[in-house]
């Protein structure tokens, strides 16, 4: 009997690593760009752990960036069964799904479960808005991605990039109208009473705007939110150094960055890099080195001081 337990259980434990080993190899598919091939690889994965949550998630996103929309919306009630989050109603990934009315029923569902989880939000609809502005906000970005990644390698911008561009700046102008009604109606979003995810999506917004004068209309209000707590640091030192680098200054936290003849990324300069850790912790940030690695593989080696 326990040789045919400790069976079972290696048996077990070699078909979970098996479906790991699948989803591991279909995220790089899918960051290829080749997600007719992830889809295949995620769905072998689903088979052989069918309790894999993020896998079943990432194949319904995979469904969704190719508008295989029921089979996007197949999965992704799978994967969101036993989830309590708020993170699928701002992922970009689903942005296919939104125009269909069974999407209104997913984001219902997840508020549901989420306020049963973390307490009643105090602006609920305001919620709903604010995520849905920070799905669309970065609607497209997969594709985008894509292009980028093509430039990176080829030296020249494919040519099916350029109308996404312009519908992404289309999109870009209706949410920032959008966003401009909620505020007027609802107020500054909080933390405290749309939730942390929701309560960023001007910032977003504001950021991806074309006009620094819109960026500089908001900054103080974005550092107010920062310094209290109801707002995002990551976010307003982003906005802060935009606006100092398309001002031709020295940025302040290291959140700018621009392409070097060979094709990579690397910071703006920075005022003053030997204390730019000081300034990053004083809003929460993590050091510049590892931001910068994880973000764009940079190595930042200039040494700090306190």
């Amino acid at each position: 009997m326990k040789q045919l337990l400790n069976l079972i259980i290696f048996s077990l434990f070699v078909t979970i690593c098996f479906s790991q080993s699948l989803t591991s190899k279909a995220d790089s598919l899918r960051d290829e760009g080749n997600l007719e091939a992830a889809i295949s690889v995620y769905k072998q994965a689903d088979f052989k752990s069918s309790n894999n949550a993020d896998n079943t998630y990432n194949l319904a996103c995979a469904y969704a960036l190719t508008y295989q929309i029921d089979s996007a919306f197949h999965y992704l009630n799978i994967a969101l069964r036993d989830n309590r989050t708020l993170w699928a109603l701002a992922d970009s990934d689903l942005f296919s799904l939104t125009d269909d009315s069974r999407w209104n029923e997913i984001e219902n569902i997840q508020l549901k479960k989420f306020q049963e989880k973390n307490g009643q939000l105090q602006q609920l609809n305001y919620a709903k808005e604010l995520l849905s502005i920070i799905l669309k906000d970065q609607a497209l970005d997969y594709y985008i991605k894509q292009a980028r990644s093509l430039y990176m390698k080829n030296g020249y911008i494919p040519q099916w990039y350029y109308p996404l561009g312009s519908y992404k700046q289309q999109i870009g102008q209706d949410n920032y109208k959008t966003m401009q009604g909620l505020i007027k109606k609802f107020g500054w979003p909080k933390y405290s009473t749309v939730g942390k995810l929701a309560a960023d999506a001007p910032l977003l917004v504001i950021n991806h705007h074309e006009s620094d004068s819109v960026r500089k209309q908001y900054l103080p209000q974005i550092k107010k939110s920062c310094e209290e707590g109801e707002g995002s640091c990551m976010e307003y030192a982003k906005i802060q150094d935009r606006i100092l680098v398309n001002e031709d200054e020295l940025q302040l936290y290291g959140m700018q960055f621009r392409s070097t003849e060979n094709r990579t990324l690397e910071p703006f300069p920075i005022k003053d890099p030997e204390y730019v850790d000081k300034r990053r912790k004083e809003i929460g940030l993590e050091p510049l080195k590892d931001y910068l690695k994880r973000k764009i593989n940079y190595d930042w080696t200039i040494k700090q001081k306190n």
